[in-house]
């Protein structure tokens, strides 16, 4: 039974090994070092929101929202991220983390939610896109990383209709 509930700074441990392999050999992030688990902890602090997947044997994954652009016109718009542990794979917890963001960021007034993607990154591809996410673009050879140059997919969704003008989103 996995259960998604809001992150603590305890987790921060599991967080920062889910994250390890993805930063020291994976292409999803350009990040080359691992941050420890104080660093993660810190970041924690930072964004608009984090979740992680508890089974029972512990955190599985989690996903996060941050500010898409320092620039206050760009408030109602976030970018987000989700990371699983490898032994978790295929098993949908990217997916209810996911969603159970976008539905955290909907009930708090944001209005679209952005995402970049490491190319090929099929599975990352085929999860936004089930949930509802559309390209909207390819930065072409962005990032260095693992010996090659990466593409990075743009991907979009929106969370809710555009009022103009817009209610402030709440920020925990």
């Amino acid at each position: 039974m996995i259960a998604i509930r809001a992150a603590r700074p305890a987790d921060a441990d599991a967080i920062a090994a889910i994250y390890a392999p993805h930063a020291e050999t994976g292409d999803a992030t350009f990040e080359e070092v691992a941050p420890d688990a104080a660093e993660m902890a810190r970041r924690m602090t930072t964004g608009l929101g984090w979740l992680v997947a508890d089974a029972e044997d512990g955190v599985v994954g989690y996903a996060y929202a941050s500010p898409f652009h320092p620039r206050a016109g760009y408030r109602w718009t976030v970018e987000t991220s989700v990371y699983v542990a490898a032994a978790a794979y295929g098993a949908g917890v990217g997916k209810r983390l996911y969603a159970a963001l976008i539905a955290e960021l909907t009930d708090r007034g944001y209005a679209q939610a952005v995402a970049r993607i490491a190319l090929p990154g099929d599975a990352s591809l085929a999860l936004h896109r089930s949930l509802g996410f559309e390209p909207v673009g390819v930065q072409r050879a962005v990032g260095w990383k693992n010996g090659r140059w990466i593409d990075v997919a743009l991907w979009q969704r929106a969370l809710a209709d555009l009022p103009a003008p817009p209610p402030q989103p709440r920020v925990r």
